[in-house]
């Protein structure tokens, strides 16, 4: 005890007393901006198509897609990722879905660009899985292992029908070695240059995408522990992300985000492109789930997860929240 103050003579909690002197002193800031909303569109249905296992996310017609598309502009969501589902009876081994101009997601870029034009950001998912018979990311070689080269060349062809639909940016999900340098050539050998391609640099091999796979109607047979990455490992991820940057990455991403903060948080620390990260299907569902329940209060659940991934480094946040939470803030 002195003359001067008692103790203790530091009290952090002075910072903390009231909601106004909280959000003054706020180290990080959520903002509409930094939301992308991923958005599914299904070939061939008139309505809206429940998926079970991410309520309140639906395979969207191509009419409410737009409409979609539209409300996140409205609430200041920078972007939307597109992700299409063709008709069953349409894929086949080498996902020809993807490379036809008139393919679902190809369909749907042009619906989505020709609704908000430039105000909104039009991201592709640029990969085979949701087109092939087999469900893997790419072409299988006679043993059915996946065929890394032979897969680059559909990535190409793949690239420039996105881009020709009206993509802004791509986002090479399939984790094949060499992929964004051969997807950055085949872009700016066919005049488009101005399309970005957002890098799946580190995209790991989860249990969390187990919802995803009813929202794409997945075919998969077996798993993709053989090109996505082993969720032990960290060195791993950092290699991979000099590689992506060498081969013309203009953003980079850690899939999925809630697991692997830590990982999000180096490769934030390393590079001086933006970050992005994924907010997946599993890491909603849980959320919801909880929620539904009554074990968790959802709202402060969601803004406090990702608050959380804005924390570790992200710039940008993929998550199927985008709307409703840009609204809130």
């Amino acid at each position: 005890m002195t003359a001067y103050g008692s103790f203790p003579g530091s009290r952090p909690r002075r910072l903390r007393t009231t909601p106004a002197m909280r959000r003054m002193v706020a180290e990080t800031r959520l903002h509409p901006a930094d939301l992308i909303l991923p958005a599914f569109v299904r070939e061939g249905i008139d309505e809206p198509v429940p998926i079970d296992s991410m309520p309140g996310v639906v395979q969207h017609t191509r009419d409410t897609l737009r409409k979609a598309a539209v409300e996140a502009l409205e609430a200041g969501v920078s972007g939307i990722m597109l992700f299409g589902v063709p008709e069953e009876s349409k894929k086949d081994a080498l996902g020809t879905p993807g490379t036809d101009p008139d393919g679902i997601l190809q369909v749907a870029i042009r619906d989505v660009r020709a609704e908000v034009g430039d105000d909104l950001i039009v991201m592709s998912d640029l990969c085979l899985d949701e087109t092939t018979e087999h469900g893997h990311c790419g072409v299988l070689d006679s043993e059915g292992r996946v065929d890394n080269d032979a897969t680059l060349e559909r990535y190409a062809e793949m690239a420039q029908v996105q881009a020709d639909a009206g993509a802004h940016v791509v986002g090479p999900s399939g984790m094949m070695d060499g992929q964004v340098g051969v997807i950055r050539d085949a872009l700016d050998q066919t005049g488009y240059e101005d399309v970005s391609v957002l890098a799946y640099t580190a995209k790991y091999s989860s249990a969390f995408y187990g919802p995803f796979r009813e929202a794409v109607g997945s075919s998969l047979k077996g798993d993709r522990k053989t090109y996505q990455q082993d969720p032990a490992n960290t060195r791993e991820s950092l290699r991979e992300l000099a590689l992506d940057l060498e081969e013309g990455a203009d953003m980079v991403m850690v899939k999925p985000a809630g697991p692997y903060l830590d990982i999000l948080a180096k490769v934030a620390e390393r590079v001086d492109v933006p970050v992005a990260a994924y907010q997946i299907s599993g890491e909603y569902a849980m959320i919801q789930a909880a929620a539904e329940r009554g074990w968790i209060d959802r709202d402060k659940a969601i803004m406090e997860s990702l608050t959380g991934i804005k924390r570790a480094g992200a710039n940008m946040i993929l998550t199927y929240w985008a709307t409703e939470v840009a609204r809130q803030l």
